[in-house]
């Protein structure tokens, strides 16, 4: 059978002077021949002809392809490795460059900056180390630029055809040809583009060649060996503490992946800041968890050891005396202090830093890289080739005033239902599953209660391990596992209804597909923590009135330590399971399918083994690559931001993470995949708004976990409203935050099965009357009190930090004052070259006797050239 694979490729080591695409065609004997069939069409021998419906296409598109000017070179399949492989080069000269360089807006050098270079930082010799060489750092000369015109070629920098445009400029100019050129018309509708013919089989693979081998430099002495160069100074492991070449990586892959990597290197210095302020108040808790009152009650054999509780869950729970949580109290101690509002405070604070600071850093690439002037607007007018392709009616565009297909509404809002109603099925399934983990949790703690009671063996760690905290772990851990597998069918669901939407724009598909997938991953990951944070311990109800879930489970307490501590441990599982199990991904998964790939052909001889085979060989970044990276990276500063009171040690954490996350992506991306598509983009797009709605959300939830979720209001009311004793203001607060229960009030169905030590009263963590007054068993005023304190300080919180933010996003201006100026006087300048430009052109038509180039027409540029000079 014969298959085509089609590859973007730029080989300027075999080819200077053109840009180089090759389409790889592959050859596959019949059965009869003794080899499996593999592929949807099969044909008798090897030399068979295509079908004629793939042939025809084939024939018609490259037969396209020349006609827009590119030309095509076949490699003979016998100078494959496997003998089955035909490579088809598609050149594109000058002319093809020049023409669609100007469609496409593209902007070139037309004169070398003269602007005064920013002050060298003081710091910059303590920071040595952490530099890399200028020649990695800044690849190119600074240049002012004007987008491209064929009429003005001799107006530009133009010192070498063959590399006036860079590769990531030449990979965007034929992979837009690709993805426009037609090859026919199926049952009345036109069809066209590459990705067309990809998934219809016609050709397999389509993607740029990188310029070199990672290990080693080109021979080819004209080749910059920038994947060599990348590899050596920002992929190696070993680089870790290094900054990242931007300039080089944007040259290499092109905007879009540049800016990404700048955000995640900006994010991860901002998280070194929030990791050393977090350690800080981890070590805190740390060093004062020998003073802390309340773990001293508790550990203290004649108050803890003499306090019973009562069972934890009905009949098969005994009786147990409050010093047994002696060592998770103390260990709750460790996020559950003081230290933890600073903190929640501080993270409100330093979320907006980030932010802002982030805006400022992205104004400066933006004008570093020749992106000021780009506008999304410019992507909007360039409809997917998808839906040109899907929408067979048309209308006028009222900015182009052409004939344009459109998709009707009503089309639209059936698509739009269907496409909510999938999304509403699987976010109900994610709270169906939670629901489920929650049963398990109240359906095994009996059963952990028990085993931890009765057993000898785990005596020693049973203070430690308590059964709210085994159930916790186990739950978190299956919470985990359903979390990955939802995962992993819901990205296919949402790519197949996303398309079935049939978005007009690419942008509009980027953000469709970003809004669904993370709606999704918010719900997954975060409604756990969200239940044990807001939900566990809250409606429990008292010994003699248990609140039970569909009248059945009996709704689980938290530790009388406080439910923080479960928080912390559901927290981690998550987050570190999430970052080592993405890692695995990203890294060893590749790696183990490309040496399995290429197991055999590494053994063959250069010449034998083509760098195009090689990299077709590697694995596909695919053009949702970036989107799955920036939704890792978000759905990770969901953790440090929205539960951070709960666990301090959160940044530290994804700092450890990120910067091993930066040179796993830096290495795949180098190593592992193939080259991508260049794309252009001027800023993180959609994630922008995701990150502000998160950190405004962060604030409310940080505000309500140290309310609701830690024990510090209540502590904080007995110590100014109901300690008695002022040498140590907080001892008796245990004895204080639990109420007594009359055994004999126990209903028969939570009475425990045994009594063996005759008790008459247990003790449980609320703020109710005692059996023997008049309203017992209600609330009493000490509950309200605590209520209205927590309450009081989630408003005074919520409004102290908000005004901070504000503040801050208003003294930050998004732009820097330095930018500003250089981008007014590029263009000033850029203008004023333009304008000089035409002027002598006037001036030598005017010389030639051109009768069209009037003398009113000479005095107009030059008031146009006076106007721009004072504006």
């Amino acid at each position: 059978m014969l298959k085509l694979i089609l590859l973007l490729v730029l080989t300027e080591a075999f080819f200077p002077f053109k840009d180089d695409i090759a389409i790889l065609t592959k050859f596959k004997p019949s059965q009869s021949e003794g080899e499996e069939c593999n592929g949807p069409e099969i044909i008798s021998t090897a030399g068979s002809e295509i079908p004629s419906s793939s042939e025809e296409r084939r024939k018609e598109f490259e037969s396209n392809l020349q006609k827009a000017g590119l030309e095509l070179e076949t490699e003979d399949k016998k100078e494959s490795e496997d003998g089955k492989i035909f490579f088809v080069k598609i050149h594109a000269p000058w002319e093809v460059l020049i023409t669609y360089a100007e469609v496409l807006n593209i902007k070139v050098p037309i004169r070398e900056n003269d602007i005064t270079p920013r002050v060298e930082n003081p710091l910059d010799c303590v920071l040595f180390p952490l530099r890399l060489p200028e020649k990695v750092m800044h690849p190119e000369p600074d240049y002012f630029t004007a987008p491209f015109s064929k009429d003005k070629q001799e107006l530009y920098l133009i010192n070498d055809e063959s590399t006036f445009f860079s590769p990531s400029m030449r990979n965007r100019i034929v992979n837009y040809i690709l993805t426009r050129c037609p090859y026919g018309t199926e049952e009345g509708k036109k069809k066209f583009g590459i990705k067309r013919l990809l998934n219809n089989g016609t050709y397999t693979a389509a993607y740029p060649l990188h310029d070199c081998q990672y290990w080693k430099k080109a021979s080819d002495p004209n080749c910059d060996s920038e994947r060599y160069t990348l590899y050596m100074e920002w992929a190696r492991f070993l680089r870790f503490y290094k900054e990242q070449p931007l300039d080089l990586i944007r040259k290499y892959y092109g905007e879009k992946i540049g800016i990404y990597f700048a955000w995640l290197g900006f994010y991860t210095e901002m998280l070194f800041l929030a990791a050393v302020v977090g350690l800080i108040c981890f070590l805190y808790g740390l060093f004062t968890m020998d003073e802390n009152m309340s773990s001293k009650e508790i550990c203290d054999p004649a108050i803890g050891g003499e306090i019973i509780m009562c069972p934890l869950c009905d009949r098969d729970c005994e009786y147990w005396r409050l010093n047994t949580t002696c060592e998770s109290s103390q260990y709750s101690h460790l996020f559950d202090n003081v230290a933890t509002l600073f903190f929640a405070i501080f993270m409100g604070i330093w979320v907006t830093l980030f932010l802002e600071f982030w805006k400022r850093r992205q104004a400066r690439l933006k004008y570093e890289w020749d992106l000021v002037d780009f506008e999304e607007e410019q992507q909007q007018l360039q409809l997917r080739p998808e839906y040109e392709a899907k929408c067979t009616r048309k209308k006028r565009n009222p900015i182009t005033q052409e004939m344009e297909p459109y998709l009707p509404l009503t089309s639209q809002a059936v698509r739009f239902c269907i496409s909510g109603a999938t999304v509403l099925f699987w976010v109900s399934l994610i709270i169906a599953s939670m629901i489920a983990v929650i049963v398990y949790r109240l359906a095994v703690y009996a059963a952990f209660a028990s085993l931890m009671e009765n057993t000898q063996t785990l005596q020693p760690i049973s203070g430690l391990l308590t059964p709210q905290l085994a159930t916790s772990v186990t739950a978190s851990c299956l919470n985990f596992v359903i979390i990955m597998i939802l995962n992993f069918f819901y990205e296919r669901i949402a790519i197949w209804i996303t398309d079935m939407e049939i978005p007009r724009t690419h942008m509009e598909y980027e953000n469709r597909l970003t809004m669904k997938m993370f709606l999704f991953q918010f719900v997954n990951y975060y409604s756990s923590c969200f239940y044990v944070a807001f939900f566990k311990g809250k409606f429990v109800g008292y010994p003699g009135g248990y609140t039970y879930m569909f009248n059945r489970w009996r709704n689980e307490e938290c530790d009388p330590a406080g439910c923080l501590i479960e928080l912390t441990t559901q927290l981690t599982i998550v987050m570190a399971g999430k970052q080592i199990w993405g890692n695995i991904q990203e890294a060893i998964v590749p790696w183990i399918c490309n040496w399995w790939g290429r197991r055999k052909a590494r053994n063959n001889p250069e010449n034998l083994y083509s760098r195009w085979e090689q990299d077709h060989d590697l694995q596909t970044f695919g053009a949702l690559g970036l989107f799955y990276e920036y939704l890792e990276m978000v759905i990770q500063f969901g953790f440090i931001t929205l539960f951070v009171a709960s666990f301090p040690l959160a940044p530290l954490l994804a700092l450890m993470n990120n910067i091993l996350e930066i040179r796993v992506d830096s290495w795949k991306l180098t190593t592992q995949y193939r080259r991508p598509v260049a794309a252009k983009a001027h800023s993180i797009g959609v994630w922008q708004e995701i990150l502000n709605g998160m950190a405004i959300l962060s604030v409310v939830t940080n505000a309500f976990i140290v309310a609701f979720t830690s024990d510090m209001i209540p502590r904080l009311v007995y110590y100014y409203a109901y300690s008695e004793d002022e040498d140590s203001p907080m001892s008796g607060y245990i004895n204080n935050s639990l109420s007594v229960f009359q055994i004999s009030d126990f209903p028969e169905r939570n009475k425990p099965k045994e009594n063996p030590e005759n008790f008459f009263i247990c003790r449980y963590r609320d703020y109710r009357y005692p059996p023997d007054h008049e309203r017992k068993y209600l609330h009493t005023m000490q509950f309200w009190h605590i209520l209205a304190a927590k309450l009081a300080f989630i408003i005074i919180m919520e409004h102290v930090v908000f005004i901070v933010k504000f503040f801050v996003a208003w003294m930050i201006p998004d732009v820097p004052a330095d930018v500003k100026a250089k981008i007014k006087r590029e263009k000033y300048l850029t203008q004023k070259i333009l304008h000089e430009y035409e002027l002598e052109k006037l001036k030598e038509r005017l010389c030639q006797g051109d009768k069209q180039a009037t003398e009113k027409e000479f005095i107009a540029t030059e008031g146009r050239m006076e106007l721009s000079r004072a504006m």
